[in-house]
């Protein structure tokens, strides 16, 4: 890391000039293809399976859920992978071996532990050696159907129904299946992909496929390539801010920034950094308007807000979890939460006053959404106070 020079401030107005610039979401910067929007942004939540679909589209010249879905299923070209925060991401194919290498193989480590332990725990006859010997006919069964859901596969592997009483004792207790926590870990490990969900694109129901092996990288270079990755999209920003996205260590955090060399600056909010090479301000963006959805890779990228959001407004926006929903944006700072209702139509409500300008771009955006939308709907899997009040 290099010394923070006296002149070298960057403003929170340039802050949000990049985010418009750089996050593709002033209309002329839009993008073409989906693989460019996720490299855009580094990775894309997918813990909602909306959230994809509608992160992507919301940065698409011509938004088509079917781009997203070839991307997935077909050129394969995006990856989900359990990695950043013990959070389900899309990434490009070639930033994945990174990602795995970085962020995702010492989760996929402790989640293949807690599993073990609550197997040995909380059902019979289970111990590494028989979790081994179920997961090889896993994949055994899936090599030769070629995809199957969790259910198709316990039809092969009757080991898969077997259940195990999650939080016992506690007045939320559940029975969860051994297989559905087993192909959550083998995808952890990479050895399984989802392919295209059996409904539509916004289902949880999705059959699972034989994934081919991510090629090995060293981790500190991994670490190298996520930082920088993450620092060209969302710099200038803190070490805190990177240390809270990637769920890295404060070592791990501040070794990554040292080894791209990232320059310090200061920021309003204190000491921040910016990639090599990127001290010089950005161009102004024409405005723009954006409805982005729940847990949009722009409204969760950094731990510090305060430069686009007020935080009076945080109980509102986030679920008891830390999950922010919908959004609605103003030349790059959030005023005011969206959803969709029964009837799809798309309605709002502002936090702040975004002039006749505003709500026209807003109208317009509203629209868009709604046009490529058509029939689905959005049901938000982490819905916030403030989404069911305006769906009512």
């Amino acid at each position: 890391m290099t010394d923070a020079h006296p002149s070298r401030r960057i403003s929170d107005e340039q802050r949000r000039a990049r985010v418009g610039r750089r996050h593709l979401l002033a209309p002329s910067t839009r993008a073409a293809t989906v693989e460019e929007v996720t490299d855009a942004v580094v990775a894309l939540h997918a813990t909602d399976p909306a959230t994809v679909y509608l992160s992507a589209c919301a940065r698409l010249r011509e938004p088509r859920p079917e781009a997203v879905d070839r991307a997935f299923y077909e050129d394969l070209s995006l990856v989900r992978l359990l990695c950043m925060r013990r959070t389900m991401f899309a990434v490009t194919a070639g930033l994945a071996p990174a990602v795995y290498a970085g962020a995702g193989r010492a989760i996929a480590v402790r989640e293949r532990a807690t599993l073990v332990k609550h197997l040995r725990e909380r059902a019979t006859g289970w111990d590494e050696g028989r979790l081994a010997t179920v997961e090889k006919e896993v994949l055994a069964a899936l090599a030769i159907r070629g995809e199957a859901t969790t259910s198709e596969l316990s039809q092969d592997v009757p080991a898969l129904r077997e259940t195990m009483l999650m939080s016992p004792g506690k007045p939320y207790e559940a029975k969860q299946s051994v297989g559905s926590r087993l192909l959550r870990l083998l995808a952890a490990d990479g050895r399984v992909r989802r392919c295209r969900p059996r409904a539509t694109w916004n289902s949880s129901l999705f059959p699972w496929a034989p994934a081919a092996a991510l090629p090995e990288l060293p981790v500190r270079e991994a670490k190298a390539e996520i930082a920088g990755r993450w620092l060209r999209s969302f710099g200038p920003a803190t070490e805190a801010d990177l240390k809270w996205w990637t769920g890295w260590t404060v070592t791990d955090t501040r070794r990554a920034l040292a080894d791209i060399r990232a320059v310090a600056v200061e920021l309003a909010e204190g000491p921040g950094f910016v990639a090599e090479g990127d001290e010089e301000p950005v161009a102004e963006c024409e405005p723009w308007a954006a409805l982005l959805p729940s847990l949009d890779p722009t409204a969760m990228g950094w731990r510090m807000r305060d430069w686009y959001l007020d935080p009076e407004q945080v109980p509102a926006l986030f679920d008891g979890t830390g999950n922010i929903g919908p959004t609605v944006w103003w030349n790059g700072r959030i005023v005011g939460a969206w959803t969709q209702r029964g009837d799809g139509e798309v309605v709002w409500r502002l936090f702040a006053d975004v002039g006749r300008e505003g709500r026209t771009a807003l109208e317009t955006e509203a629209a868009r959404l709604s046009g490529w939308l058509g029939a689905t709907r959005i049901t938000t899997r982490f819905p916030t106070k403030l989404e069911r009040e305006l769906t009512r």
